[in-house]
């Protein structure tokens, strides 16, 4: 769970970087989801302002609740309404909103949800296990039994990109956690999986926009 504030100015709030995860988010009057991204997306861009309220799922695990393929949402901001019928997103949007604590009361409806969906795959939850230790593609594949068309197609599915794309989003995500740890960029790059500090620096631009330096003193 989290909460933000988000205001219109521009330039204003952190970037949202890619993490390979599926979001559902309420502000007052509105649910929607965000979906798998491959680049940072700016809070504010899409609309979104005043306090905002998101529970977060684990990678693979948000299209088994919302019952549809995550490929579909990537890189979008949807709403709810879009994907479940209006009437029952206008009584949970209701819920929600009339609740003393949006927190608790988006937190309970995931729930609720989660009790009527069917599990995640699985299969898919060893393939971020793997991919997060820095396994390649191949060996998850063979690991989990599969072959890597198999492997990518599934990975569509669940994650809304591939398992190379994946791996590199999860990477990505090792490196900023070291290097806003105080790790030297070099001792990053080489402790997360890079090859060297240029490819660190070439993925983190590529997925954010921007330098390393740069997002961490956005860093709060």
């Amino acid at each position: 769970m989290w909460t933000r504030t988000v205001t219109d100015a521009p330039g204003a709030g952190r970037p949202v970087l890619p993490d390979g995860c599926i979001d559902l988010l309420w502000t007052e009057g509105r649910l929607f989801v965000a979906g798998p991204d491959t680049h940072a997306h700016v809070p504010g861009a899409d609309g979104v302002g005043g306090r905002c309220v998101g529970i977060r799922f684990y990678p693979g695990t948000g299209p088994a609740l919302l019952g549809v393929p995550a490929h579909e949402l990537r890189d979008r901001r949807v709403e709810l309404a879009d994907l479940w019928s209006a009437s029952r997103v206008r009584r949970l949007v209701a819920r929600v909103d009339s609740a003393g604590d949006p927190v608790a009361a988006l937190e309970a409806l995931a729930v609720d949800r989660a009790g009527d969906a069917e599990p995640p795959d699985p299969l898919l939850a060893q393939v971020v296990v793997d991919l997060s230790a820095g396994r390649t593609v191949a060996r998850t594949a063979a690991a989990a039994g599969v072959n890597a068309r198999l492997l990518h197609r599934r990975s569509l599915h669940v994650f809304g990109y591939g398992p190379k794309t994946l791996a590199r989003v999860l990477r990505l995500q090792r490196a900023l956690g070291l290097a806003r740890g105080g790790l030297p960029y070099a001792e990053t790059a080489a402790v997360a999986g890079f090859a060297d500090q240029a490819h660190l620096a070439r993925d983190v631009k590529e997925f954010t926009g921007m330098p390393l330096s740069e997002l961490l003193v956005q860093d709060p």
